[in-house]
C-alpha cells in the first residue's frame, strides 16, 4: 500500500487523499491533520508521498524570520529542469510549509517511511497535462499510465487525481525508478525516473537535465 496526499495548506480546504495498490487507486476528499493521521494509520503504507515542502533551506531557521532565502537546492535543481512552481516561503506557501513540515514530523514520530513530491514535476516528466489545462486530460494521462479504480469515477477533484500522481512517484521510489534531488541534509524531492504502462516500465524519454550545482 502506498498513500499520496495532495496536501491544503489550511484544514478548512480540500486535502485530496490516495491510497494506491498495485495501481488501484482508491480517493477521499479530507481536511483535518486529524482525519488524515487516522487514515494513514488504518492503511500502514510502506511509504507516504505528500505533495507539500516538508523542509525550510538549510540557511533559514523558521519561517517567520526576515531573510531573502526563499530556495534549498532541490528548488534550485527544479530551476535548472526548467520545471515551474512557488517558491515555499512565499505567500500562500508558507502555511502549506508549516503543515507539511508539522505532519511529516508527526508522521515520522509513528514510524512511517515520508517523502516529498511534487506532482506537477512528475506530471511535466511523464508528458501529460497539469490539472491547470484540464481535469479530464490529466486523468486520461494518468490512466494511460495504467492507473485504475477510483480515477474513473465521475466526480474525482484535481486535488485527487494530485494525491494519484504522488502516489504514483512513491510507487516509483519503493521500485527504485526515481531521482532524489536536493542535498539530503536540507530535504530531497523525489521525482520519477522512468515511466509506467500497467505496471510495466518503460523508458522515459523527458528532456530535463538535472545540473548539479558545485
Amino acid at each position: 500500500m502506498i498513500v499520496g496526499i495532495d496536501l491544503a495548506g489550511s484544514e478548512k480546504r480540500p486535502t485530496g487523499f490516495c491510497i494506491l495498490h498495485d495501481l488501484n487507486s482508491k480517493c477521499y476528499i479530507l481536511y483535518t491533520d486529524r482525519e488524515i493521521l487516522e487514515n494513514v494509520q488504518k492503511v500502514k503504507p510502506k511509504v507516504i508521498a505528500i505533495d507539500a515542502p516538508l523542509s525550510l533551506p538549510k540557511a533559514r531557521r523558521s519561517l517567520e524570520e526576515k531573510c531573502n532565502i526563499h530556495l534549498r537546492k532541490c528548488d534550485k535543481e527544479l530551476i535548472n529542469m526548467k520545471i515551474k512552481f512557488f517558491p515555499i516561503t512565499l505567500g500562500p506557501m508558507r502555511m502549506l510549509t508549516k503543515r507539511g513540515i508539522r505532519l511529516r514530523r508527526i508522521l515520522e514520530k509513528k514510524g512511517f517511511k515520508v517523502i516529498e513530491v511534487y506532482p506537477g514535476a512528475a506530471q511535466d516528466i511523464w508528458k501529460i497535462p497539469r490539472k491547470q489545462k484540464g481535469l479530464e486530460k490529466l486523468r486520461r494521462g494518468l490512466m494511460r499510465l495504467g492507473v485504475k479504480g477510483d480515477i474513473s469515477k465521475n466526480d474525482i477533484t484535481g486535488d485527487e487525481l494530485d494525491a494519484i500522481t504522488s502516489a504514483l512517484v512513491g510507487k516509483a521510489y519503493l521500485e527504485g525508478k526515481y531521482l532524489a534531488i536536493g542535498d539530503p541534509e536540507e530535504g530531497l524531492i523525489i521525482l520519477p525516473k522512468t515511466n509506467f504502462t500497467c505496471g510495466k516500465e518503460k523508458a522515459c524519454t523527458h528532456t530535463f537535465s538535472l545540473k548539479r550545482e558545485s
